[in-house]
C-alpha cells in the first residue's frame, strides 16, 4: 500500500487511501483504484474533482430529495448552529426544532401515532425501534415476545440489531450476524418468485402463508415484530404485489404481532405519496423514517410509536427511574431545525404534487427499457424504480455473478455522466432527487440506455461466456 500511495504523491487520493476505511466497499481493491471524490453539487447533479459533471440518479444514497444545493436548507442549519449549535435531550431537556419537527412529524403521519423518538440515522432508528418492542413486551408481561420477522432482501441497516433484519448476505457475512432473534421470510419479489400462471394476488397469498407457518412453527407467543419496507430498496427495489399487505397485516393482526412500517427510502414523497404506507395501505404500529426527513443535509432520523406503546415505555421507566436509551445527538438542534425546514419546503413547493406531475414519465421511461434486450424486468413507482438484467429474457436466465455485468453497465453509466447503482442480482436502481425535471428524466435515462447498449455491444464481443 505504501507503494501505491507513493505512486499517487501527495494527491488527495493517496491520502484517502492512507487514512479513510470506506463502507460498502472492496478495500483490497480501493487501494488501486482510489477514490471518486465528489467537490460541489447544484441541483440533480454533482461534480467531481476532475470537474465532470454527473446527473446523481440515486439522491446519493436514496436520500438527497432536495438535490445538492438547497440554500433554504443550508441557511436553516446556520442559523440555527448561530443561535444554538449543540444540546441534549436527555433528561426532559428539549430545543424548539425537535418539539417543532416532532409535531409536525405527527401531523403528517400515516397513522395516528402518539410520541417521536429521534436518533441519527435509519440503522440507529431500526436498532431503536427493536429496544423498544422488547421494553415494551417486558412492560406488558409478554417476555417471551422477542423474535423479529424481517424478509429476505430486506434492508434495514447495520447495527447489530438492524443488521440483523437485514436480509442480505454482504451486511452479515463474517460479521457474525443475524442474532437469534430475527428470522426472515419470503421476499415479495413477483417477477422471481411467482410460480407458473400464478397470479400476482395469489402469490401475495403465498407470501401471507409463509409468514404465517413461520409465526405458528416459532410459536406466537414468542413473536413480537414484523418489520418491511414499502418498497424494498437495496434489496432490487422490489414493488409488492397487489394485495400484499392487506393479507400480510391480516396475519399479523390474528397473532398479535406488531408492523413496523421502515419508511427510510420511501418516506416523505418518494412513492408519489407522503409515506409509502398510505401508497400501500400499510397500517403500522412503529414507522422508522431518515433520509429524505432533511434531504441528507444533516443526520437526523426519527421513531414514531402508538399510544399503546408509549404507554408500555412510560410504565416501564416509571417503575425502573427512566427510559434508558438514547443517543448524545438525539434530535441534535440544527440537524432537527434542517429536518423542520425540509417539511416546509415540502408543503411549500407541493413536492408531492411534483412528483404526482412527473413520475408518469419516469415510469413510462423506466417501462421502456423493459424492451431492451439485457432487460429482465423493469420497475418502480413513484420517483423509484430498477430494471433487472438478465442473459435471456425468455428464461430469465441471469448472468453468471462472476461476470458483474451490473458493475459494467454502472461504470459505462457513470462514463456517460450517471451515477446509478448495482446491486446484487444486476439489478440497476434509480431514485433521483424528487426535485428532478421532465428534461432531466429524460437525459438520465438516455445516458443510461447508452450505457445499456455499450455493455450489450461488449457482451456480444466476448461471448456467451459470462451466461450462466
Amino acid at each position: 500500500m505504501t507503494d501505491r500511495v507513493t505512486d499517487r504523491g501527495n494527491s488527495p487520493e493517496s491520502r484517502d487511501i492512507a487514512h479513510v476505511l470506506h463502507p460498502y466497499t472492496n478495500l483490497a481493491t480501493h487501494e488501486i483504484t482510489g477514490p471518486q471524490i465528489v467537490t460541489k453539487g447544484r441541483g440533480v447533479y454533482v461534480t467531481d474533482e476532475s470537474g465532470k459533471e454527473y446527473i446523481e440518479g440515486l439522491a446519493g444514497l436514496w436520500c438527497a430529495s432536495f438535490g445538492f444545493a438547497e440554500e433554504e436548507l443550508v441557511k436553516a442549519a446556520t442559523e440555527q448552529l448561530r443561535t444554538l449549535p449543540y444540546y441534549h435531550s436527555f433528561a426532559g431537556k428539549s430545543v424548539h426544532p425537535a418539539i417543532d419537527l416532532a409535531e409536525r412529524l405527527k401531523e403528517i403521519a400515516p397513522v395516528e401515532f402518539s410520541k417521536v423518538f429521534f436518533a441519527n440515522s435509519g440503522s440507529e432508528a431500526n436498532d431503536s425501534a427493536v429496544k423498544m418492542v422488547w421494553y415494551f413486551n417486558n412492560a406488558r408481561g409478554t417476555p417471551k415476545k422477542k423474535k423479529f420477522i424481517s424478509r429476505l432482501r430486506g434492508y434495514h441497516g447495520v447495527t447489530v440489531a438492524s443488521g440483523s433484519l437485514t436480509g442480505l448476505p454482504y451486511a452479515q457475512a463474517d460479521f457474525d450476524l443475524p442474532l437469534d432473534f430475527v428470522r426472515h421470510t419470503m421476499t415479495p419479489d413477483y417477477y422471481r418468485g411467482a410460480e407458473a400462471g400464478e397470479s400476482e394476488e395469489d402469490f401475495a397469498s403465498r407470501c401471507a402463508q409463509a409468514l404465517e407457518d413461520m409465526i405458528l412453527e416459532e410459536g406466537p407467543e414468542t413473536v413480537a415484530a414484523f418489520i418491511a419496507e414499502p418498497v424494498m430498496g437495496a434489496g432490487g427495489v422490489i414493488v409488492p404485489p397487489k394485495t400484499y399487505f392487506e393479507k400480510i397485516q391480516a396475519v399479523l393482526k390474528k397473532y398479535d404481532v406488531l408492523m413496523i412500517a421502515d419508511e427510510v427510502i420511501c418516506g416523505f414523497g418518494r412513492t408519489g405519496n407522503m409515506w409509502g404506507s398510505q401508497t400501500f395501505g400499510i397500517k403500522p404500529d412503529i414507522l422508522t423514517c431518515a433520509k429524505a426527513l432533511s434531504s441528507a443535509y444533516l443526520p437526523i432520523s426519527a421513531v414514531m410509536i402508538s399510544e399503546e406503546i408509549f404507554q408500555g415505555l412510560r410504565g416501564n421507566s416509571e417503575k425502573l427511574g427512566l427510559f434508558g436509551h438514547g443517543y448524545t445527538y438525539s434530535a441534535h438542534p440544527a440537524c432537527a431545525a434542517v429536518a423542520v425546514r425540509t417539511q416546509e419546503l415540502m408543503q411549500e413547493r407541493d413536492i408531492i404534487g411534483h412528483v404526482k406531475a412527473v413520475s408518469p414519465h419516469f415510469q413510462n421511461r423506466i417501462a421502456t427499457l423493459g424492451d431492451h434486450a439485457m432487460v429482465g424486468q423493469a420497475r418502480g413507482v413513484g420517483l423509484i424504480g430498477a430494471v433487472e438484467i438478465v442473459a435471456d429474457k425468455a428464461s430469465k436466465r441471469s448472468y453468471d455473478p462472476a461476470a458483474k455485468v451490473g458493475a459494467l453497465i454502472q461504470n459505462a453509466a457513470q462514463e456517460h455522466g450517471l451515477i446509478t447503482r448495482a446491486m446484487p442480482g444486476d439489478i440497476l436502481g434509480f431514485c433521483p432527487p424528487l426535485i428532478i425535471s421532465p428534461s432531466e428524466i429524460d437525459e438520465m435515462f438516455d445516458r443510461f440506455t447508452r450505457a445499456l447498449d455499450e455493455t450489450e455491444m461488449q457482451l456480444k464481443q466476448q461471448g456467451a461466456s459470462a451466461a450462466q
